[in-house]
């Protein structure tokens, strides 16, 4: 008998592979959308068909109990939330609503509902903020340096809470900063690739960016969300970090993707002080052994045929080959 899944937050990057990975699983998958979502529906454009939207928020607490009621899933994965770390500096408040409090609110439904719904929470990386050890893994302490961080570690615990106090079977993903084509324009590595299509295409000068020190742990959002269903397939609910283990400075992807069309990056990259954060991390790098151990999962996109992907897919986007939406 096949599954049913709902996924908040489909119209995003993670959402778009998490949805063609479960169609590919014989799956009927659901998506929430906001009724007032500026998002596009770019990314899951080649699903529309196969996939069905409905309209709910998570600030809204009665649209999520309707919603899980008329689809009844078997499965609901969290993916939605203000996840742009620069924007939760602005709007602290709207990013604590969605990303704190709109965990809580989806949880609470499920126990309104039927607790035998089975739960992802979307947990991040930036949760470690300030990093207490290196590599970072499950027990390492969390220390956010941004609202965003901070909203996570609220979605991260209250996850933990009600599986220990209700009996749920919630799970939370402590997901590295992951990548793909489908990654949206204001992330770093996207505007990055972005940029080295159109310098190369001669349709833009420069490049700015900030703190090209910044280490990161990148991984392909293609290989993360197959982490996702496979915490959901065990028989037991835990909590598990999704990473590569190796670090890499916005510097180094700069480098793979100039390289990438034999252009040097250091005549087109400039700093500019205004995208540097009031507060950054500076390193992050994490160990997926649990995840290995436990779910036999591991990366399989290297960091430079992830910069390269996306640097081929921006060239043919920015070329006409394909459409520039994403």
């Amino acid at each position: 008998m096949s599954k049913t899944a709902l996924i908040t937050g489909i119209t995003g990057q993670d959402g778009a592979y998490l949805a063609q990975l479960l169609l590919d699983q014989g799956y009927e998958v659901h998506g929430m959308v906001r009724r007032s979502s500026s998002d596009r529906f770019d990314r899951i454009e080649p699903l529309i068909e196969d996939i069905t939207l409905h309209q709910a928020d998570l600030l809204d607490q009665l649209s999520i109990v309707r919603l899980i009621e008329a689809t009844s899933p078997d499965e609901i994965y969290n993916l939605a939330a203000q996840s742009f770390v620069p924007t939760s500096f602005e709007q602290p408040l709207l990013t604590g609503e969605f990303t704190a409090l709109g965990v809580t609110r989806m949880l609470e439904a499920i126990r309104q509902v039927s607790t035998e719904i089975r739960f992802y929470q979307a947990s991040s990386s930036e949760m470690f903020g300030t990093v207490q050890e290196t590599p970072q893994r499950e027990t390492t302490p969390f220390w956010p340096r941004s609202p965003y961080g901070v909203a996570k570690v609220y979605g991260h615990w209250i996850t933990v809470n009600y599986r220990e106090s209700y009996d749920i079977f919630a799970c939370s993903g402590i997901l590295f900063n992951h990548e793909s084509p489908l990654r949206g324009k204001q992330f770093v590595t996207r505007k990055i690739s972005d940029a080295v299509a159109r310098i190369k295409l001669g349709k833009q000068e420069k490049l700015s960016l900030g703190n090209l020190d910044a280490e990161r742990d990148w991984g392909f959002a293609g290989d993360y969300v197959r982490a996702m269903w496979l915490m959901m397939q065990q028989d037991t609910p835990d909590d598990y970090v999704v990473s590569t283990g190796q670090r890499h400075t916005v510097r180094d992807f700069c480098q793979v993707a100039f390289d990438h069309v034999g252009l040097n990056w250091e005549d087109y990259v400039e700093i500019d002080p205004a995208f540097l954060r009031p507060a950054d991390v500076n390193t992050l790098c994490g160990d997926f052994s649990k995840a290995h151990e436990n779910l036999g999962w591991q990366p399989e996109v290297t960091f430079e045929q992830l910069v390269q992907m996306m640097v081929d897919t921006d060239l043919d986007r920015v070329s006409g080959k394909l459409n520039d939406g994403v």
